[in-house]
């Protein structure tokens, strides 16, 4: 069977890919082994927000009688939480099948292999194997938990993120390891609910990729909602044997054994790139990685790559971003390289985490001299009114030009808020341009023109 396009992969990156595809008039076939939607869908970033959801829920109706609302008795179910969050992925999967019709998409279910130069063979679930040709191939494959040499997953007692979506019933304690976005969420998720966590991390400040100020923020926050946080710290060992995991510890002071039911490996993710083809067919990895140029071709004519199997920050909404330029690229449209300066970043704790550009430390180490306007949600009406008044947005401006450097948000809603500051960014606006934006009141959003406002020193409200 011919196609235009084979994309293999059903991820943000390979289901977004071909769907522009189809619009732009290509014939698409996508191979997917498991669910459509890939591990964002079906076991990233879909379902996780539905755990996060039902245990901000829970802590509303936990301090419901702060808004005036009498409520007794009030528990988390975390089956039904489970049960909920698996819902939503399910329904969302349905949702591709949908767009995928509508688009005269083919689904080809199995593993794809690259058999040769514009030929994909695809093993079914009962081990048949069939050929399908197409003058371009986009490799979506994605990426999965990565595991420590010394933290073997077995999947019951040490865990990856897929596990932690659908554990059977709710741990007593747990040993998180690793405070990025995937750690911190569900140690938050696991807290807010009633397990005891321990959040451990390798580098001085929790989501180490942040705003210094940002990290301390939400590790103040995690430790005042009782999470135990040990940053500098390296996880030496787990030993399973017994009926709690004991993990060895190694702090800055000494070495330390936490007991726990269950261990969370939280340290990134690998690139999915075994058994596809790629050395057979001579494309060149680099640094663990596909190597591509600014429009995901890689070194074999017809063979393109886009995701988390190259090189670029693993995030959903990259990997879309890089099937759309890939495909318009295919098509022959005229179109820019995604702009990796300009990407946001989001962390759904409570308080919520969102950024986009540089930091701080990075702008100044960058050589600019810089403007910085902070606004905390202390002084802002609607987080008052709202009860949510933790965190703060922070803009770091270039004092010669004005430029808009960075932005770092920390607080309730912020991954909704910084959309307006990547657009900003996109469109070169200047600091006082954002000031002069009439900003509506009461909002969370009024923080943006008030830090705007405290970096050339016109602030109202502060």
């Amino acid at each position: 069977m011919n196609f235009d396009l084979i994309v293999i992969g059903s991820g943000p990156g390979g289901y977004v890919a071909a769907i522009r595809a189809s619009q732009l008039g290509m014939k698409v076939g996508v191979v997917e082994k498991e669910n459509l939607g890939g591990i964002c869908l079906n076991w990233g970033c879909i379902p996780t927000k539905a755990l996060l959801k039902s245990a901000q829920v829970f802590e509303y109706a936990s301090h419901a009688a702060e808004y005036g609302v009498i409520t007794e008795g009030v528990k988390p179910n975390f089956e039904k939480m489970v049960e909920r969050s698996r819902g939503v992925a399910d329904g969302m999967s349905k949702g591709i099948q949908f767009l995928f019709k509508k688009n005269k998409i083919e689904v080809i279910n199995g593993f794809g292999i690259l058999k040769g130069k514009g030929v994909v063979a695809v093993t079914d679930a009962e081990g048949k194997a069939t050929d399908y040709t197409a003058k371009h191939i986009i490799l979506a494959t994605g990426a999965r938990s990565r595991e420590l040499p010394n933290i073997k997953q077995d999947g019951v007692k040490v865990i990856g993120y897929r596990q932690a979506l659908t554990l059977p019933k709710l741990p007593q304690s747990m040993v998180v390891i690793g405070s990025g976005a995937i750690g911190s969420e569900f140690a938050y998720f696991y807290n807010a609910i009633g397990t005891k966590v321990t959040l451990v991390e390798f580098m001085p400040n929790v989501l180490p990729i942040e705003d210094e100020e940002v990290s301390k923020t939400i590790e103040r926050s995690f430790k005042k909602a009782g999470i135990k946080v040990m940053t500098s710290s390296t996880v030496e060992a787990v030993d399973t044997k017994g009926e709690l995991c004991k993990v060895t510890i190694k702090t800055p002071k000494a070495e330390e054994v936490v007991e726990a039911e269950v261990v969370l490996s939280a340290v990134g993710v690998t690139p999915n790139l075994e058994g596809i083809g790629l050395e057979e067919l001579g494309v060149t990895i680099e640094k663990g990685k596909v190597k591509v140029d600014d429009f995901y071709r890689t070194n074999v004519e017809g063979v393109y790559a886009i995701g988390d199997i190259v090189h670029g920050p693993a995030l959903a909404h990259v990997a879309s971003a890089e099937g759309i330029t890939c495909v318009e690229k295919i098509a022959g449209m005229d179109v820019h390289p995604v702009n990796y300066k300009n990407i946001p970043g989001c962390t759904y704790t409570s308080p919520e985490v969102s950024s986009v550009g540089l930091t701080e430390k990075a702008a100044v180490e960058a050589g600019y001299e810089v403007k910085v306007g902070k606004f905390p949600f202390t002084a802002s009406g609607k987080a008052s009114a709202a009860g949510a008044k933790d965190g703060f947005v922070k803009l770091v401006f270039d004092a010669k030009y004005g430029e808009l450097l960075g932005a770092h948000m920390v607080g309730a809603n912020v991954t909704e808020m910084i959309a307006e500051l990547v657009v900003a960014r996109n469109l070169e606006t200047t600091g006082h341009e954002l000031i002069k934006s009439i900003h509506p009141h009461p909002t969370m959003s009024e923080a943006i023109m008030e830090a705007a406002a405290a970096a050339y020193g016109e602030v109202i409200h502060m």
